[in-house]
């Protein structure tokens, strides 16, 4: 299970699964039936809206001869994969920024999605181009015109 467990996580359960189901030749709708679930709840699941319990994964992989843990070891990958996609997005790439920008402040508590103005103003002002090719990664082309735009409507 760990060399195919190396090559798959990251993908959602529910796709494994129904390529679990189309190898054995078996319908979604029979499936959920021996396993006594909803067939709708298989289904969304193998479309990757939903995402796996231990109680059903122990079942379906009992069903499907699938060694125990399998559908829950995926779901954890899974969650890691989207919790660091989350945690990538809510800050910029710290070794792109010097600290002397933020000077005044620790950098790590910054929240970077509020005060999201005053990081554009100061950076722009202050920041050379790689921090300002950062920032502009960071919060979009259309947030950084939108906040300078004002700062340039001032003048």
């Amino acid at each position: 299970m760990t060399q195919e467990l190396d090559i798959i996580k990251g993908i959602h359960p529910g796709f494994i699964l129904d390529r679990k189901i189309k190898e054995k030749k078996l319908r979604k709708g029979q499936l959920a039936l021996s396993v006594r679930e909803y067939p709708q709840t298989i289904t969304t699941i193998t479309k990757g809206k939903r995402d796996m319990n231990t109680s059903l994964a122990l079942k379906l992989e009992k069903e499907l001869e699938l060694e125990e843990g399998y559908f829950m070891c995926l779901q954890v990958f899974y969650d890691i994969k989207k919790e660091k996609e989350k945690q990538l997005k809510s800050t910029p790439n710290l070794s792109k920024l010097r600290p002397v920008i933020f000077w005044d402040t620790k950098m790590d508590s910054i929240d970077w999605l509020r005060q999201y103005k005053a990081i554009i103003k100061r950076v722009f002002e202050r920041g050379n181009q790689r921090e300002k090719d950062e920032i502009t990664r960071f919060y979009g082309q259309d947030k950084i015109d939108e906040v300078l735009k004002v700062n340039y409507n001032v003048f």
